[in-house]
């Protein structure tokens, strides 16, 4: 997933580098971005045992699976002794990761590689890739699931071979057998401008925004924060929910309190999820303490730290408040924590 992100974040921004492409068990997107924090929650909470025992049945088929023990071993291994900090990194870099409006841009030729049995990035997101991108082919290797390349290496070497062989361009060549690269333009001699008196005491006049562009609307901002925090599954049931009579009022928080105050650089959003849990302990608002707690292991507290944060709320705010908060927070985190079966 990562290498195929990167390929075509490089394609992308600096089509200069590349010849040709190659993307093996890529998307252009992976799943969604609530699917990678929950991801990342878990891990957070339970560390990497969980995913690394599910990882066989993800990447490889069954017959695979049971032909290949050591190989199986080795890649449930290759998960459970990754850095936890990394694999969270990775999960956050894949939630934000959505280039299906670009894949057009992608201007070299391009091999789409995926396994028939593939369940994690299969054919159908394979196809995707081809629709989007002007100069691209698809391979289906059969009987092969998400670590195509160590299923079916064989073939997906030849494959890479075909495509490299006869996607790149080659640059002329001397006698020598070296490849001649084009001599860089020569940059045009400059003349340094006379020095000028420099003004004493004057204040400079606020250079005035481009013409069309003005001071960056602070709902554009929130709404990425709220999403980013609470969710898209959240942030989209409530603008569902939204009509004519509470649309003024969504307007109102997702430019103020998101767009605003949770974006501001003073705190990051750990620390600003402690604030609100104490918050909205002290005034009773369970409802939205049960969406805060989930938003409080997406920013990356432990279930470990906010129990400490509700322990410290229940001096300041009361014992009563901070028992009916201890009692949602534990289920929330119960939900959020258990690794899928």
């Amino acid at each position: 997933a990562l290498g195929g992100a990167v390929g075509i974040e490089l394609a992308l921004r600096h089509p200069e580098r590349l010849a040709s492409l190659a993307l093996i068990a890529a998307s252009p997107r992976f799943g969604t971005a609530d699917e990678f924090r929950q991801r990342g929650v878990i891990v957070r909470t339970n560390g990497l045992d969980p995913i690394a025992r599910s990882a066989p049945e993800r990447w490889f088929t069954g017959g695979f699976a049971a032909a290949q023990p050591a190989i199986t071993e080795w890649a449930v291994q290759m998960v459970r002794t990754t850095d936890p900090g990394c694999y969270i990194a990775a999960c956050e870099a894949l939630a934000s990761f959505d280039v299906r409006a670009g894949l057009g841009s992608v201007g070299v030729p391009t091999l789409v590689l995926v396994g028939s049995e593939d369940q994690v990035t299969g054919p159908a997101e394979a196809r995707t890739l081809v629709a989007g991108i002007p100069d691209a082919r698809l391979a289906v290797v059969p009987g092969a699931s998400h670590l195509v390349p160590v299923e079916q290496p064989a073939a997906v070497t030849d494959l890479l071979v075909r495509h490299f062989s006869t996607a790149w361009q080659p640059l002329p060549e001397t006698g020598t057998g070296h490849v001649v690269l084009p001599a860089a333009a020569p940059r045009p001699a400059v003349t340094p401008a006379p020095p000028q008196p420099v003004p004493v005491a004057e204040i400079a006049p606020a250079a005035a925004p481009p013409e069309g562009q003005g001071v960056p609307d602070p709902y554009d901002a929130g709404i990425k924060v709220r999403r980013e925090v609470l969710g898209d599954a959240h942030v989209d049931r409530i603008l569902e929910e939204t009509d004519a009579f509470s649309e003024d009022f969504q307007e109102l928080v997702t430019r103020y309190a998101w767009g605003e105050v949770w974006d501001r650089p003073g705190l990051d959003r750990r620390t600003r999820s402690c604030v609100t849990l104490t918050a909205l302990v002290a005034g009773g608002h369970l409802d939205e303490l049960a969406v805060h707690t989930r938003a409080a292991l997406r920013n990356g507290l432990t279930p470990d730290e906010i129990k400490e944060v509700l322990l410290q709320a229940a001096v300041y705010c009361g014992v009563p408040a901070a028992s009916g908060a201890f009692r949602v927070a534990q289920q929330v985190i119960r939900e959020e924590t258990t690794p899928p079966e």
